[in-house]
């Protein structure tokens, strides 16, 4: 009995990988699916702890444009005018992915030498690093003027409309 093993050339592989990548999109503003997007947890009434977790396809300053956004809709609706942000992190999560292009020889299991793979032929492997971030904000919801000399403080209606023309709902 005779064992075939199939051969993926470079160029469908690649073809694949590139087909599933233009699938992906950035989280978009959104309540959170599936760990992806806001969720807010009311600590007192006037302070929330705020986060936002992207996709390896959403960029640090999108999670931090989209924590800020949250936090100044959150201050809106209860009332309040502009909030303080008394503790903020943004956390880094990294995922290496891996590719490997064979010539020659077979593809499939199996242990390959540092020249290629057991079957003859040769290959190369590529790890790319994927970076998912999340965003974390204490704050706390006030009332009147904004304080001046305060960068920590938030005038909540004008977050809502400079960071507005950058939010990216979900599709409907």
């Amino acid at each position: 009995m005779i064992l075939r093993t199939q051969r993926v050339t470079p160029v469908l592989a690649i073809a694949g990988v590139l087909g599933l990548a233009a699938c992906g999109v950035p989280t978009p503003y959104q309540p959170a699916v599936d760990g992806q997007g806001y969720t807010e947890l009311q600590i007192e009434d006037d302070r929330f702890r705020v986060t936002f977790s992207g996709n390896r396809l959403t960029a640090r300053e999108t999670v931090e444009n989209y924590l800020l956004y949250r936090a100044a809709e959150i201050t809106v609706a209860r009332g309040f005018d502009h909030f303080v942000v008394a503790d903020w992190e943004i956390e880094r999560r990294t995922t290496y992915f891996s590719t490997m292009i064979g010539v020659g020889g077979g593809f499939g299991y199996g242990r390959y030498d540092v020249l290629g793979d057991p079957f003859g032929g040769f290959g190369s492997a590529t790890a790319r690093p994927a970076d998912r971030y999340t965003g974390y904000a204490n704050i706390v919801l006030q009332r009147g003027a904004k304080p001046a000399g305060q960068p920590e403080t938030y005038d909540a209606r004008a977050v809502l409309r400079r960071l507005a023309p950058a939010v990216r709902q979900p599709p409907a």
